[in-house]
């Protein structure tokens, strides 16, 4: 659940533990991160609890054996491993925003509000039919160890995507339309599509320099983690690297934009939240987001804090409930053991009727979330969807009782509910060990469906991914970060998402397969003009909802805190009211200003920095309108 996401995971996309199953697209997440600023490395020492001690004494073993002392380091504490720092794998929000910060995408997005600018192309236009596009690359970024980026390490990088599986597992949906790409000069690249493609100018796909990875033999194992530093073009360079513990990147000094004005940056991993606030309030960490966010209680414990700033802000996830659909591979076989009752729509409505999201926001979140209704957050006006009046799933316990009775599930002489087995229903929900809202949520569940006569297992894992990808689940705590474009975490949602085979992995969230949804897919891909596009986005969000796979019961705030004697300015995405971590870019980390830095360009800390960019001007062949796309999470984990 992009960008990263991860609720889900998320390229922005699942959640914290989730790692969103690879997809054929490109990022969307879930997670949460936060981050530090320290002046020196005395400053920048992580927690010292029982659950992060062993994760601070490597860290700080780290930082000593690499002589960190009198360096500028924002450590951000993160509630999220690495699932993999192989771009072509990564799908959690951790992930994918690291690889932000390593590899620059063709184009990127203006942290004022969204809108496509230059990334590694400086200008792109498309050939009448749309079936050609050409990008002109930068002749002013090189790779960290000296040698030139160019068209043909994009080239080399989409061509893999589209002849190897193993490359394609993260975002190979950006390129199943391709026919051909070609670098004709070094500042040259060219895309040749089967179809007119709509995400052309958000392709979210890091470009990696070919001399490095064309020494890859499999990319489908290829974790990117054993040599370092590891060569990219991004403002920033990964340095080192320790699995559920720490990940090191220093900045670059040669990144065309200009370097950061912190030395390095540091993600430390908190597998307890409570712990990582304790870290910031000692000024340990200087940045926390929580798991994905912080909960209302820490928002409100440090907002009398002397130096803290609390950024409360809509945010870009959504939280979600899905259902095993019946799981299985793109050949038929069935995968996992998910409960055959989820199968029948009644039931499925049934049980999002008797979730009270109103409850949900106001018990749970405290008011620093609204209430869930279509796939794509309200922050996205341009794509938000809302059901009508006649299709809603309002809250109504009474005909939830009566559509599982119209279903053939009616109540045993114990009040319990009974499958076509003769086995009372109790549902298995998958939950992220590390987010307070899934135990918080679950326990209403088991309260609102013990009512209904059906009883729930809470699982709550630090890694829900294996048993989620192996379909052994009934239920399961569900999110993703939105990119500006949805195109990525829409594309989850279709057949050709799953698995070729049991034994593989897919890009599908959740195993989701519905001929209509995938024809209204291929329509909003093919559609160039925005507003007919956004039509056709919402009509799939309206499949979705009516389908009862996934019910988004809130889209929750980025809630985060920093401490502003560390942080002089930091970025907000977007500028007016936005998150800083997990970010549709590098903004907030290639922004911060440490507060003893003479620096004096930053913005005030709680309105972020603003940054002068130049943008692009697209061309789309005879097309008189700029067609602004966005995308990814990412979810849980990925963004």
């Amino acid at each position: 659940m992009n960008t990263h996401d991860q609720h889900g995971s998320g390229r922005n996309g699942p959640r914290p533990g989730r790692t969103r199953f690879l997809a054929a697209a490109g990022a969307a997440a879930l997670l949460l991160a936060s981050g530090l600023a320290a002046p020196s490395a005395s400053a920048a020492q992580p927690a010292r609890t029982a659950q992060g001690a062993q994760a601070a004494q490597a860290d700080q073993a780290a930082q000593d054996s690499q002589g960190d002392q009198g360096k500028k380091v924002l450590t951000v504490a993160v509630a999220q491993s690495v699932d993999s720092l192989s771009p072509f794998l990564a799908v959690r929000l951790l992930s994918t925003s690291i690889h932000r910060l390593m590899y620059e995408y063709l184009t990127n997005y203006d942290p004022k509000d969204n809108h496509v600018i230059p990334g590694l192309a400086t200008k792109w236009q498309s050939s009448p039919d749309k079936l050609t596009w050409t990008y002109t690359i930068r002749t002013d970024s090189k790779w960290s160890d000296g040698q030139q980026a160019s068209a043909e390490d994009a080239a080399w990088t989409f061509n893999k995507m589209m002849t190897d599986e193993g490359a394609a597992t993260a975002n190979g949906s950006f390129v199943g339309n391709f026919a051909e790409v070609t670098a004709p000069s070094p500042t040259q690249l060219v895309i040749r599509l089967k179809k007119p493609q709509a995400t052309m100018t958000a392709l979210d796909v890091p470009i990696v320099p070919k001399h490095v990875w064309e020494k890859v033999k499999d990319f489908s194992k290829f974790n990117n983690d054993k040599t370092f530093p590891i060569v990219g073009n991004g403002p920033f360079v990964l340095t080192d690297y320790k699995p559920d513990s720490y990940v090191r990147l220093k900045a670059n000094q040669d990144f065309w934009r200009g370097a950061p004005k912190f030395d390095e940056l540091v993600f430390r991993y908190y597998k307890d939240q409570d712990a990582a606030v304790a870290a910031l309030r000692k000024g340990e960490v200087s940045f926390v987001a929580g798991s994905p966010s912080l909960t209302p209680a820490q928002a409100a414990s440090l907002k009398g804090d002397k130096d803290i700033h609390v950024n409360d802000a809509p945010g870009r996830r959504f939280y979600a409930l899905a259902t095993n659909p019946g799981a299985q591979a793109k050949n038929g076989t069935g995968i996992g053991d998910g409960d055959p009752s989820l199968r029948d729509e009644r039931v499925r409505h049934a049980l999002f009727m008797a979730v009270d999201r109103k409850t949900i926001v106001d018990k749970v979140f405290q008011g620093h979330a609204v209430e869930g209704q279509g796939y794509v957050p309200p922050r996205f006006t341009q794509y938000f969807y809302k059901p009508t009046a006649a299709q809603e799933l309002k809250y109504d316990p009474v005909e939830a009782g009566q559509l599982l009775d119209q279903a053939g599930y009616e109540k045993n002489a114990d009040g319990k509910r009974v499958g076509k087995d003769g086995k009372p229903l109790n549902y298995r929900v998958l939950c992220h060990a590390t987010d307070p809202n899934d135990k918080a949520v679950g326990k209403y569940l088991q309260e609102w469906w013990g009512k209904l006569g059906i009883g729930i297992t809470l699982d709550c894992l630090d890694n829900v991914t294996d048993p989620w990808l192996a379909g052994k689940y009934d239920l399961a705590f569900d999110g993703w970060s939105v990119n500006p474009d949805p195109d990525f975490v829409l594309s989850i949602h279709t057949c050709a998402a799953r698995p070729q085979t049991p034994k593989d992995t897919g890009a599908t969230d959740n195993f989701i397969c519905d001929k209509t949804y995938d024809d209204l897919y291929a329509q909003q891909l093919a559609e160039y003009d925005p507003a007919k596009r956004a039509d056709i986005v919402k009509r799939m969000e309206s499949r979705l909802y009516d389908l009862g796979y996934m019910n988004v019961m809130a889209y929750p705030n980025a809630v985060e805190a920093y401490r502003t004697d560390q942080i002089k300015s930091i970025t907000t995405m977007p500028s007016a009211a936005g998150n800083i971590y997990g970010q549709d870019g590098y903004w907030s980390w290639w922004s911060a200003v440490p507060a003893d830095s003479g620096d004096s360009s930053g913005g005030s800390s709680s309105t972020g920095v603003v940054i002068g960019i130049v943008v692009g001007v697209v061309v789309l062949g005879g097309l008189a309108v700029l067609f602004t796309v966005r995308r990814r999470a990412t979810a849980e984990d990925r963004e």
